[in-house]
Parts: structure tokens; C-alpha cells; sequence
């Protein structure tokens, strides 16, 4: 067999990596409420998906959001009122910070321990971080950058969420902006905050 003919063959056996998060076909979440509380009935669903525990996407979530709840049967319950779009943005927060990949983007990653760090590994480029957590200091240092609901702010897009609106850093917030892009700079009024997510429009 010559060298062409050995190389294609090859290829055909090479697993396709290509492409980027679009790959993830994340279900779209659905919220119940259920009097004081609200219902995150697909959670388990999702965090299959995600190839992840449902138990650590429900501690995250509740961290986000700001909130407590409990996990069982597939389903998350948390103390408040919350929409889909709200658990929709948590669990892009998640994503962005467990699953992909900072260097290649791509979603072929597995969380694991190295000396009691929580560390994601890509089975697609290779790479390997750390996952840290917010250190003291830097809650601190969110303190002072506190986001309310009906002022405006300046910010710069550094992201897409799953759905296409721009997503921007402020202190703790994530917030989810439609109609901006990546790379834009832009005022913002905020509609509403979900404990450490917030939802904007363009002002």
C-alpha cells in the first residue's frame, strides 16, 4: 500500500474534532414553579449532556443564582421565583467555565483532580487549566463593581451566549446583552438581576 493510500486510510479513522460549541446541542431549560419555589425540570438531562454530574451543575446553579435548593430525581428546586432564560444563563455560565475548552473552544473536555485542584483536560487539543474559584480578593473587588437593576452602564462585549446575545463581565455579574456583538463596546441599561446574572438591553 503507498504512502497516499495509507494516509487516507488513516484520516478515515481519525475521530472528527472539528467545529466548535455549536456541536453542544444543549437542551433549552424549562422552569415550573411550584409556589415559593421554582422547578429546573431538566437539569439532569442537561448536565448529561454536558457529560457532568447534575449534582455540580446544581451547586453552580445555586451559586449563580444566589439561592438554595436541592437536587433529586433529575430535577432542581430553588428557593425563589426564576424563569427559563435565567437557568438558560446559568447554565451557559457553567459551560463557559467547566466544559469549554479555553484554548481550542471545543467542548471534548473531562474535569479531574490533581492534588485536590479540580483541573479540565481536552481529549480534543490537549490543554490543560485549572478551574479556580473566586479567591477572597476578587470578591472583594466585586463589591465595588455591584450592578443594580435600572442603571446604566458602560461595558465591553467579550462573549456570546448560547442564544447569540453578547455576554459582558462586571464584578461577580454576567450579563446578557441582545443585539451586541463580541468586541463591541457599549451603554446598557439593566432590566433585572438573578442573583449573580443580569439582563440587559442597549440603552
Amino acid at each position: 500500500m503507498d504512502y497516499e493510500s495509507s494516509l487516507d486510510r488513516a484520516m478515515e479513522d481519525v475521530p472528527d474534532i472539528g467545529g466548535d460549541e455549536e456541536r453542544l446541542q444543549i437542551p433549552d431549560a424549562e422552569a415550573q414553579k411550584d409556589g415559593a419555589f421554582t422547578r429546573f425540570t431538566n437539569l439532569g438531562d442537561i448536565a448529561d449532556t454536558l457529560s457532568r454530574e447534575a449534582e455540580h451543575l446544581h451547586r453552580f446553579i445555586q451559586r449563580e443564582m444566589g439561592t438554595s435548593g436541592k437536587f433529586e430525581d433529575g430535577r432542581g428546586r430553588y428557593n425563589g421565583t426564576f424563569t427559563d432564560q435565567d437557568f438558560d444563563a446559568a447554565v451557559d455560565a457553567y459551560v463557559d467555565e467547566y466544559v469549554l475548552c479555553s484554548e481550542c473552544g471545543l467542548p471534548d473536555t473531562r474535569l479531574v483532580r490533581e492534588d485536590r485542584t479540580p483541573m479540565l483536560r481536552c481529549d480534543a487539543c490537549g490543554a490543560f487549566r485549572p478551574v479556580t474559584k473566586r479567591s477572597t480578593s476578587s470578591q472583594q473587588q466585586q463589591q465595588t463593581e455591584a450592578v443594580e437593576e435600572g442603571k446604566t452602564y458602560t461595558v465591553e462585549i467579550t462573549g456570546t451566549g448560547r442564544k447569540g446575545d453578547g455576554v459582558a463581565e462586571k464584578g461577580k455579574y454576567t450579563i446578557f446583552v441582545p443585539g451586541a456583538d463580541e468586541g463591541d463596546v457599549v451603554d446598557i441599561y439593566i432590566k433585572n438581576i438573578s442573583g449573580n446574572l443580569a439582563f440587559a438591553r442597549r440603552d
